[in-house]
């Protein structure tokens, strides 16, 4: 058996070497070009346009390449315009396919004109639900702007955005894929970003709820909950005392890289999850599972 493959068999069903880039597998010789693009077609998102919000920093920033590299037309949708535009000058210097939108993901009727341009050249097939915010305060010291502000972007431009998209889709009869971005800090408290926690709850279980409705049209409602994961915008403070406090309790041992959930994604994403909802990935080096 080739290094590449992973899988273990015992017995007269194990696999032989046949020659050079070729495995023998049951008495079948199967060249590890096909295996290479069995994979590849299994996780492809060939001519599938795909929205991500949240595209100009954080997770979105890497999804948009990640998504792209898997055959993907990227839809990049943010209010950070000109960071989107150093995100898609690299797609498009390795040959990926992109195009960014300016979009602010708490007004209705700013997604709804969004919606329908896009819509105008091409169905949108995927869905990423990727933009967010979090407001770091003692309950005692939040306002209700601060609470509206972690609501407005976090969930209900995830559900209006959703909404605008399912209808169109039950309109044409045609299959997609919802990927929220939810957070373990939906999943278990941790304190200080009581409106975050409540609205990536929220979040996944939307998903749920809409699943329930939509899985008999071929709509795919689904979500992931990363746990820490280093960017830009929380590196510095995961290099402090209370930063290496929270890494020894990672059972990993380590912070995630946004590069973690590129498999949780394009699984999600693509056909390969066609049999997948309202299912929750947990991506987080075990630290919800070992509470």
């Amino acid at each position: 058996m080739t290094a590449r493959t992973r899988a273990v068999f015992i017995g007269k069903n194990a696999p032989t070497p046949a020659s050079s880039g070729t495995t023998k597998l049951f008495g079948l010789t199967i060249a590890m070009s096909e295996q290479n693009t069995f994979i590849s077609q299994l996780f492809s998102l060939e001519g599938k346009r795909v929205l991500l919000t949240g595209a100009s920093s954080g997770l979105g920033r890497h999804f948009a390449p990640t998504l792209a590299k898997a055959g993907a037309h990227v839809i990049l949708a943010s209010r950070g315009v000109e960071k989107m535009r150093e995100v898609a000058d690299g797609i498009e210097a390795f040959g990926g396919s992109c195009e960014i939108v300016a979009l602010d993901v708490r007004s209705r009727d700013a997604i709804r004109s969004c919606i329908e341009n896009l819509e105008s050249d091409g169905p949108i097939d995927v869905l990423v639900n990727n933009a967010g915010i979090a407001i770091v305060k003692s309950p005692q010291h939040l306002t209700d702007d601060d609470w509206d502000a972690v609501y407005e972007t976090n969930l209900r431009g995830a559900w209006v955005l959703a909404q605008e998209i399912i209808k169109r889709r039950l309109a044409d009869q045609r299959e997609c894929s919802i990927v929220n971005i939810a957070s373990v800090l939906g999943l278990r408290g941790i304190g200080h970003v009581a409106p975050y926690a409540a609205a990536k709850a929220g979040l996944i279980n939307l998903g749920r709820d809409l699943s329930t409705d939509l899985a008999k049209n071929g709509v795919r409602v689904n979500a992931i909950a990363p746990g820490y994961i280093e960017t830009e915008m929380n590196q510095e403070w995961l290099k402090t005392e209370g930063g290496e406090r929270l890494r020894k309790k990672v059972p990993a041992k380590r912070f995630g890289v946004p590069a973690d959930l590129d498999g949780a994604l394009l699984y999600l994403a693509s056909d390969a999850s066609r049999y997948t909802n309202a299912t929750v990935l947990t991506v987080d080096g075990g630290f919800v599972g070992a509470l």
